[in-house]
């Protein structure tokens, strides 16, 4: 059989979308390659995002930025000084964009201290998207951070 250029181009053709048949099997069968949503109750979540959009607006308003430090511990979240400590509870929410397994929520009250530890042993090296909400004489607030640990 002689190989012209029809035939060449025929066979390049032909390995071509063997070789793309061949990525997306891998792709779609392989459980390391599985995205998911954000979160599973997508629809729900988003009905309640609208306080989420108030809480953020009021720590906006009250000009609170909280001070993310990276240590041999782990995150450090500290508090501005002129909080009254003994009356803040709240909830710090770590996603991991990257992978859902590593996604956490830590709730905390805050005594005698301004700051906050995330332990080293719940982070692994990369970004992460941090949310820390809490509650303070009855208003609600909520800080959004991307750190990189």
């Amino acid at each position: 059989m002689k190989i012209n250029w029809g035939n060449g181009i025929l066979i390049a053709f032909i390995l071509f979308i063997g070789f793309i048949l061949f990525f997306v099997i891998k792709v779609t069968t392989d459980k390391t390659y599985d995205y998911n949503l954000v979160s599973e109750e997508y629809y729900q979540d988003e009905l309640k995002y609208q306080d989420e959009i108030d809480k953020y607006s009021n720590a906006k308003e009250a000009g609170i930025a909280l001070k993310f430090e990276k240590t041999p511990e782990g995150i450090e979240i500290s508090f501005p000084d002129k909080y009254q400590t003994e009356n803040i509870k709240g909830n710090v929410s770590l996603y991991r964009p990257s992978n859902q397994r590593l996604d956490t929520d830590i709730p905390f009250v805050l005594s005698n201290t301004t700051s906050l530890l995330i332990p080293d042993n719940k982070l692994v090296s990369g970004r992460w998207d941090i949310k820390v909400s809490w509650r303070e004489n009855k208003e609600e607030y909520l800080y959004k951070k991307e750190f990189t640990y």
